[in-house]
């Protein structure tokens, strides 16, 4: 998929794939409001305009990220809605059958961020400054029978992740895996990452994982 890409937009990659080859392999039903959260260049939200979406809503903080996801669906023809938001105001107002999430959870020394390419990335000293909040919106977020897939690394934490989904009291489990070497980013913070105990001296490569969560609570 060739897909425009502004400065500073997250570029996709291994983990965006992941994502979608799970989105492909959870076979959906069609006619549903999706939505697309940290949607980047949209590569997600377009995906998920292929596979039968009735509606598809792609969020992100980066105002030239919802420049490039309103290229790339506009450009091949899709009404997908673009808001530069607050992943957490959103879900705090709407409900969707599907949720699809490529959050920052890359972990580092300081906090994420306001601006500048990096908040595409970071998140924190464990790597979950986006994911716990939200972990902890999703149950209330998803219509009913409704179902998140969430992509992240296993550096910040798999099995944190499926208890706070399942303390929510949704059913959760990882549903696709991948082994991929370290980009730049992670190559230059091994030492910080060994230090802290997230990383083991020998490793020179991260596990991406999706997580399924589906809400089984009327």
């Amino acid at each position: 998929m060739r897909l425009f890409r502004a400065p500073g937009v997250y570029r996709p990659q291994a983990d965006t794939r992941l994502l979608m080859r799970a989105m492909t392999d959870a076979a959906l039903p069609p006619g549903k409001a999706v939505l697309d959260l940290c949607t980047g260049t949209g590569a997600v939200a377009v995906h998920a305009h292929r596979l039968g979406a009735k509606t598809v809503t792609a969020v992100d903080i980066s105002r030239a990220a919802v420049f490039s996801a309103w290229l790339n669906s506009r450009g091949r023809g899709m009404s997908i809605e673009l808001l530069r938001n607050d992943f957490a105001h959103v879900l705090r107002h709407r409900r969707f059958d599907t949720v699809l999430a490529n959050p920052p959870y890359v972990p580092g020394p300081s906090a994420p961020p306001s601006r500048g390419r990096a908040k595409a990335w970071e998140a924190g000293p464990t790597g979950r400054a986006l994911l716990d909040p939200l972990c902890d919106i999703l149950p209330e977020s998803l219509n009913r029978d409704g179902t998140a897939l969430i992509v992240h690394s296993a550096l910040c934490g798999t099995e944190r992740t499926l208890q706070r989904l399942r303390a929510g009291g949704l059913k959760a489990a990882v549903v696709a895996r991948r082994t991929t070497a370290f980009g730049p980013v992670l190559r230059s913070r091994a030492r910080w990452l060994r230090d802290a105990g997230l990383l083991d001296p020998s490793e020179t490569s991260e596990e991406l994982v999706v997580i399924r969560a589906d809400r089984i609570k009327p």
